[in-house]
């Protein structure tokens, strides 16, 4: 099999490479660099079966010739995190929306199968004790930017759809719930990377808001196992699916642990949402998935303990300290 991951040297991109390159796929990348890195690739940058592209999903004379020599294309190259969204709210939309209509036109020449990574921040403000897939969406006003981003995945998945109904294209959605562990970088406002570094370094531990938001956090390595049973599926064409369901816990209460887990002696410090972000700042107090419809298409349930991923986290953190500070 032959895949494309757009955004392959970003996070979970990098991670999915790694796994097929490892059961014998050919896999070509693309990605500008905008959030990935090239360190993210490290481990297989020498493999015989990959082949990479540094550049941009917007670019159709680079995209188009590695859509058609591809079976597959998973679909991850994403402007991500609240910080970025806030801070280039014109990038985050335009590389969101005109970057998937990209890929879309030209894998519907094709009729190439296409996986698009959304998110649970598609759900919004909705209160349900655990969101599924065809939950209604509750998106805050257009004058505070942190809803753009959960708005410009919505109108991916609506045009990834509208290409299933009128071209026939085999297109999937996944929405990803709290995906974690190595390479993710905290720049961009990910919780976890943020407090390992901090705790590591001795500095406050700084949780937005009160801390009694909860999240549920899932290994990456079981979010690439989901990704790769759905491209086998055929029925999971033309079709959303929640890919979570890790362990809920609040983010003071992830705080508290992390400090623990890396012997810190931090302190932890609450900041007002209006400080941390912009005025006005919504968060969401819950979001947990219902993995029913995964688990009954893939049999995907979450396997590698909330444990052993934080463990993980903090010993990538602490590697890349020694090799940034020798």
């Amino acid at each position: 099999m032959r895949a494309l991951i757009t955004g392959g040297a970003g996070f979970i991109g990098s991670h999915l490479a790694e796994l097929l390159l490892s059961e014998g796929w050919q896999v070509s990348v693309i990605d500008d660099l905008s959030t990935g890195s090239k360190d993210n690739l490290k481990a297989v940058e020498h493999h015989p079966n990959l082949s990479v592209c540094w550049g941009s999903v917007l670019d159709s004379g680079l995209l188009s010739p590695l859509v058609e020599n591809c079976d597959v294309v998973f679909h991850l190259a994403a402007s991500v995190g609240v910080r970025r969204i806030i801070d280039h709210p014109i990038d985050s939309i335009e590389t969101n929306v005109a970057g998937t209509l990209q890929v879309l036109k030209i894998a519907a020449q094709g009729l190439k199968k296409v996986l698009i990574a959304s998110t649970s921040e598609v759900y919004g403000k909705s209160e349900r004790i655990t969101l599924s897939e065809n939950d209604d969406t509750i998106m805050g006003p257009t004058i505070k930017s942190r809803w753009s981003y959960a708005c410009s995945k919505a109108i991916d998945e609506f045009l990834a759809l509208a290409y299933f109904k009128e071209k026939g294209l085999p297109v999937i959605i996944m929405r990803f719930f709290n995906t974690v562990g190595p390479r993710q970088t905290g720049r961009y406002g990910m919780v976890i990377p943020r407090f390992v570094t901090q705790a590591l370094r001795e500095e406050p531990i700084s949780v937005y808001g009160d801390g009694r938001q909860t999240r549920s956090f899932t290994d990456v390595r079981d979010t690439i196992r989901a990704m790769r049973a759905l491209a086998a599926k055929e029925q999971a064409a033309g079709q959303v699916f929640n890919i979570g369901g890790g362990v809920e816990i609040s983010i003071q209460e992830l705080a508290e642990k992390i400090k623990t887990v890396t012997t810190s002696s931090s302190p932890i410090q609450n900041i007002p949402y209006e400080q941390a972000f912009e005025q006005g700042f919504e968060d969401i107090k819950r979001r947990v998935p219902d993995i029913s419809k995964s688990r009954k298409f893939i049999g995907f349930e979450p396997q590698i303990s909330f444990e052993e991923t934080l463990r993980r986290i903090i010993d990538y953190h602490k590697s890349k300290a020694q090799v940034d500070n020798p």
